[in-house]
């Protein structure tokens, strides 16, 4: 190679090796920022006391996001508006042990929503939602101290399950008031003072026993007015056939009223 060609290629060789590494820094950069691009606006990822931790306080969300790091351990989702958690809502996060809903606007918990946390959230916030009636089967196996404070709920056998089933967090079961109610004098009254006194779940199946027999007392008494209806009917047309039988001649009316009588019998 000549002096030459060794002038000629040295800027060709400079502007392949700075187009490589401008490509290199390219993609460097695109792996650091498409974590961060992809979380919703107003979240972002913090290391708290040694936990891994997602905060999307006040973010205006309207659904649980999508793209939460699944080594997840504390999970903040307070303060937004979102109004039910759909049936897996959080089966990508094994590792969550705190998980922060309160101050939404939940009024429906679908069954499995909680399903993959039983085994390691120790903490669950749903205060200050909307939530009015839950079924137990929505906390099915979870272990975690729930708090369900400063909802409107509706004060009923369901309720009396759901609080059974879950471990309430100790200073939150005074918040547990009765907006509604199966009896009108319970409303207003903390929820656990109105099941030491009651057990809405008996008064329920008192209400639906005597339902039941005033249902089957109506459906017994329509039996047993048909049936007197149709033999005094049967009474009344045997009456009216003898009577015209009796106008009949003699031979007709003997042949008539052996047929009668065995008619009736």
């Amino acid at each position: 190679m000549t002096a030459a060609q060794g002038v000629l290629l040295r800027p060709i060789t400079m502007g392949l090796l700075l187009q490589s590494l401008f490509l290199l820094l390219l993609v460097l950069l695109g792996s650091c920022l498409h974590p961060a691009a992809a979380f919703p606006k107003g979240c972002y990822p913090s290391e708290e006391e040694g936990l891994k931790t997602f905060r999307c306080s006040n973010a205006q969300l309207t659904e649980v996001p999508r793209d939460i790091p699944n080594d997840t351990n504390k999970l903040y989702l307070d303060f937004n508006q979102i109004p039910f958690l759909p049936r897996d809502a959080f089966r990508d996060l094994p590792l969550l042990l705190e998980l922060d809903l309160s101050h939404n606007a939940i009024a429906r918990i679908e069954t499995g929503a909680f399903q993959g946390l039983a085994e390691h959230l120790h903490s669950l916030d749903l205060s200050s939602n909307r939530l009015v009636s839950v079924s137990k089967d929505a906390f099915s196996n979870l272990k975690a101290k729930v708090n369900l404070s400063n909802n409107p709920w509706l004060c009923d056998c369901r309720l009396q399950e759901l609080i059974r089933a879950v471990e309430l967090v100790a200073e939150s079961s005074g918040g547990i008031v009765c907006d509604s109610s199966t009896q009108e004098e319970h409303v207003g009254k903390a929820f656990l003072q109105v099941i030491a006194d009651t057990d809405l779940c008996n008064v329920y199946k008192r209400t639906t026993d005597i339902a039941m027999l005033v249902t089957m007392f109506g459906w017994f008494a329509m039996v047993i007015s048909y049936l007197v209806y149709y033999v005094r009917q049967n009474q009344e047309d045997a009456r009216r056939h003898l009577e015209y039988l009796k106008s009949l001649p003699s031979k007709q009316r003997r042949s008539e009223e052996s047929s009668t009588i065995s008619t009736v019998v």
